[in-house]
């Protein structure tokens, strides 16, 4: 797992702080166990959830501990942005250094490519997110899990080849799947209260 910046925690808490906090309903409700209880919810509905990394990744942050479903979907944007961008240097890095074939080469720029777009969804899955515009949020997010299975998937094109990013990815798809899970729920939730 990665350390996460004090930019990170920062932006995050920041966004905390923006949320507009209302009187008490189920989505809103502060609760100590919101961390285990969302990360279980998610990892029954999907096979391919992992719910251990889904806590430890969202318990980086120690506001985390107290807040919201909201504050828990942006914690996900946020630190899956920072994993795509902090991918995208790490692309950069290995294609500097001259060491990989044409092959290798060509699906790490695809993938630096692939990445970027990633990044621009999730910043926007964050603005549509604070419109409260979830399933256009989930759209975004669902695109952004893609980016890492296109990117991992390049590699396999070629008989033997062995993608130097499979961590990258996977974090990505378990970031992406954590965010997309919570404003699911954030959109069931919204459509339960307006019937």
């Amino acid at each position: 797992m990665r350390q996460f910046s004090l930019f990170t925690v920062s932006l995050s808490s920041l966004f905390l702080l923006l949320i507009p906090h209302e009187t008490p309903s189920p989505v809103t409700a502060l609760y100590p166990n919101l961390i285990n209880s969302t990360c279980k919810q998610c990892a029954e509905k999907s096979t391919t959830f992992n719910y251990d990394f889904c806590t430890s990744s969202l318990q980086t942050i120690p506001i985390s501990h107290a807040i919201n479903l909201q504050g828990l979907a942006l914690i996900a944007m946020e630190l899956a942005l920072e994993n795509a961008t902090n991918t995208i240097s790490y692309i950069e890095k290995m294609i500097s250094t001259g060491k990989f074939d044409p092959y290798t080469l060509g699906c790490l720029k695809d993938c630096s490519e692939l990445y970027l777009d990633g990044v621009s969804m999730l910043v926007n899955s964050i603005q549509v997110f604070w419109w409260e515009q979830y399933n256009a949020a989930n759209l975004l997010l669902n695109t952004v899990m893609e980016t890492a299975a296109t990117c991992e998937e390049g590699f396999k094109e070629k008989a033997g080849e062995v993608s130097p990013l499979t961590v990258e990815n996977y974090d990505l798809s378990q970031l992406g799947a954590i965010a997309l899970c919570i404003t699911d729920l954030l959109s069931l939730a919204l459509d339960s209260d307006s019937s």
